[in-house]
């Protein structure tokens, strides 16, 4: 016997698909716990003990982020693209002068574009730190050319280690922080997700991408007590951005901050270090620019 799949349709009513949608919604609401009221402000805010994951660790923020982190006793897992001799010195001398400040670290070299990989790292620093409790998504690249003459691996190979990558992370963490309670994820996205400019339509997008991760991360995670917000650097002065950006192109991000000069590392660590400690307990889903006023 036929079935007519116009009288099916109509058969099924507005209240049968708003029952529909109520199951489903249940059905995901029914894996969150929600806290109504926040826990007494800790005496001390210090991290110490704490452990931290940060990604593309080995050089310009992430670097700055692992050692401020580390600074205040934060143990460190961090990971850095193997591109050669190079990147693994760098890799060492982050790792000696993380251990000189006598905290826990783990680094190790892989491509935030494996999932499987990113799975096997988190799941190895929760063992070799003894927790987890903080994650920085700092890895990045950037291959810059005009939309029109970008290639297909230009733009995929930016979008899967800017955006992907973060979301691969935060999904290997999210069970972890989930289980206790308590996490603090900063994503670092630029204020080229904020606005656009020339020749960056791979960067803009994944960067853009990460503040919607950002966001819905924290409706997600939320009720878990985790705290996810971005931040969004101008121009900071990095190697990346000295190699591989045009001086007429930083003079002019010179000229149009309202401060009159480039960021360095340091300050977008700082600002990454204050919103993983309990003084921002009550920020969650912001994003900050750390630009020297180019916005504006």
């Amino acid at each position: 016997m036929s079935t007519d799949p116009d009288r099916s349709r109509a058969a099924s009513g507005p209240g049968d698909v708003d029952q529909a949608v109520g199951g489903a919604v249940a059905e995901l609401l029914s894996e969150v716990t929600t806290r109504t009221e926040a826990e007494p402000l800790r005496e001390s805010t210090s991290l110490r003990g704490q452990c931290a994951i940060v990604t593309g660790g080995s050089s310009g923020i992430g670097r700055a982020t692992a050692l401020t982190l580390a600074e205040g006793g934060v143990n460190i897992a961090f990971n850095y693209l193997d591109t050669g001799p190079e990147s693994r010195a760098a890799a060492r001398e982050l790792q000696d002068l993380l251990a000189q400040l006598e905290v826990k670290v783990f680094a190790q070299a892989g491509d935030v574009r494996d999932a499987d990989a990113v799975t096997g790292f988190v799941t190895e620093a929760n063992a070799r730190l003894g927790g987890l409790h903080i994650l920085v998504n700092n890895a990045g690249v950037g291959r810059d050319r005009a939309l029109w003459r970008m290639s297909d691996e230009e733009w995929q190979t930016v979008i899967d280690t800017n955006l992907s990558g973060a979301f691969y992370f935060t999904r290997a963490v999210a069970p972890y922080f989930r289980a206790q309670e308590f996490g603090k994820i900063v994503n670092v996205s630029s204020v080229h997700g904020l606005s656009s400019e020339f020749g960056l339509a791979n960067y803009c997008s994944s960067k853009a991408g990460m503040i919607g991760l950002t966001r819905s991360t924290a409706v997600e995670l939320g009720p878990s007590n985790v705290n996810v917000n971005a931040v969004a650097p101008g121009y900071i002065r990095t190697t990346q951005l000295t190699e591989h950006v045009p001086a007429e192109m930083i003079d002019r991000a010179r000229e149009r901050s309202a401060l009159g000069r480039l960021g360095d590392p340091q300050d977008v660590a700082s600002v990454i270090l204050f919103l993983c400690s309990e003084v921002a307990r009550h920020i969650t889903g912001a994003v900050i620019p750390i630009d020297g006023g180019y916005l504006i």
